[in-house]
């Protein structure tokens, strides 16, 4: 029998799972990724950002949503990575992550503690949240293959 979180399969399909999408956005050879801020869960780790899908919502919709509200600036998403599900005390996520960049602007500083920019070397080295572990191995992995084609 398959097993997620400890959970049982029976136990699973009674369990709330929260759609979560984030983006890695590029520009100029670099990534952004966000710093959580004290009061919110996992204050001080890393994550690329994104934010909850609304009933009815396609995810896509729903990046350019929290990406208009959280860094007020428009972005554009070019592919998609696999969906990873991760389970927290309490809640249990679908992170849907996407690769994309800025239409134009700068992010602006608004939900969390810290936004900067990154090469893709350093991004092993953040203290991320830990749905975003394999987010960030996948996109290193995509990238590595982009590379060798």
């Amino acid at each position: 029998m398959a097993f997620l979180c400890g959970l049982s399969r029976r136990k699973i399909l009674e369990k709330t799972i929260l759609r979560v999408t984030c983006v890695i956005i590029e520009q100029d050879g670099l990534i952004l990724a966000a710093q959580r801020r004290p009061g919110m869960d996992l204050a001080g780790q890393w994550e690329f950002p994104g934010g909850k899908v609304q009933p009815g919502e396609t995810d896509e919709a729903c990046l350019i949503r929290e990406i208009g509200e959280e860094l007020r600036v428009p972005i554009a998403l070019r592919y998609r990575l696999p969906e990873r599900i991760h389970c927290y005390p309490g809640k249990t996520i679908c992170l849907v992550p996407f690769v994309g960049h800025l239409i134009r602007g700068q992010p602006t500083l608004t939900v969390h503690q810290r936004i900067d920019w990154f090469t893709v070397a350093e991004l092993p080295t953040l203290n991320w949240c830990a749905a975003d572990v394999p987010v960030v191995a996948d996109y290193l992995q995509w990238r590595a293959q982009l590379g060798s084609k």
